[in-house]
């Protein structure tokens, strides 16, 4: 039995996000690939692939126990309902496959690390606003 791995993010009308959901994917089967070679990036919304393009793909490469993984950080709606809905959809269009889903990333000794390292960079850099936006000011659009 091959298992396939979907990572879910919410997608996004922006191409550099829905780009660091294949970057992740990529880089969690370099470091995983010996024991997940199959490996597909998902969009629950607005982007392609969807999880049930990926759900497909996983199945074309041999997976007949696919694991949906949400990239969220917590138990909301999308988590609940919208993406079980989903892959439980995906899972149909594919007899004779299982359709498993992990729990989103939530709480952890490594988030906690990452959020103080993001607290670091941001500390270290010149600007004192958001991206470089100072109190007061509505961001890029409203320089000329």
């Amino acid at each position: 039995m091959k298992t396939g791995i979907i990572i879910v993010d919410h997608g996004s009308r922006l191409a550099d996000s829905n780009r660091l959901l294949e970057e992740v994917a990529a880089a969690f089967s370099g470091r995983y690939g010996a024991q997940y070679d199959i490996v597909e990036p998902a969009h629950m919304e607005i982007a392609s692939p969807s999880i049930a393009e990926a759900y497909g793909k996983c199945v074309s490469r041999g997976a007949t126990e696919i694991v949906v993984v949400p990239y969220f950080l917590g138990p909301g709606k999308h988590f609940t309902q919208d993406i079980p809905r989903l892959a439980c959809e995906a899972a149909c269009g594919h007899p004779g496959t299982h359709v498993r889903m992990a729990k989103f990333l939530g709480l952890d000794d490594h988030m906690l690390e990452i959020l103080a390292t993001r607290v670091g960079e941001s500390l270290e850099r010149p600007e004192t606003g958001l991206n470089g936006i100072s109190a007061g000011e509505r961001g890029p659009e409203s320089r000329s």
